[in-house]
């Protein structure tokens, strides 16, 4: 696990521009258990989710008129448990931290996996995002 001196500043990039964490399996299902869109964010430590996935999540978020009616996050060696269940709904997906999916009444409609990430730039990760926007939010 992370020493929290690490995770929080990383946790409040997202959470300072309203993206609600998801800290226990509770948490994770109240959220995917509901009617419409939810965006959920793997947050890590890692150069890439600092460098291109929160900032282009980020963008996404600001800048597409359609947005998902849920937008969280929690962050992976650190809200474990939590974490834990969010990969049981994005199976059959192989863990993958940092991660982006976005769900639909519950089900997996459109995900990005690290190796989607990587050496991408966060506009790229936004357009990508806001695509998915468009075609399953209203």
């Amino acid at each position: 696990m992370y020493p929290a001196e690490i995770v929080i500043p990383m946790k409040e990039e997202l959470t300072e521009n309203g993206f609600k964490e998801l800290l226990t399996p509770a948490d994770v299902d109240q959220v995917l258990s509901q009617k419409g869109t939810a965006l959920v964010m793997i947050n890590s430590v890692c150069g890439c989710s600092a460098g291109t996935a929160r900032p282009g999540v980020l963008r996404a978020v600001v800048t597409s008129p359609k947005k998902p009616d849920y937008i969280t996050t929690t962050f992976a060696g650190f809200d474990v448990d939590a974490v834990r269940k969010v990969r049981e709904y994005l199976l059959p997906y192989p863990p993958s931290s940092p991660a982006i999916a976005l769900f639909k009444d519950g089900q997996l409609v459109h995900m990005i996996e690290r190796h989607h990430i990587e050496g991408r730039s966060a506009q790229v990760i936004a357009d990508n995002l806001i695509g998915a926007f468009e075609t399953h939010c209203q």
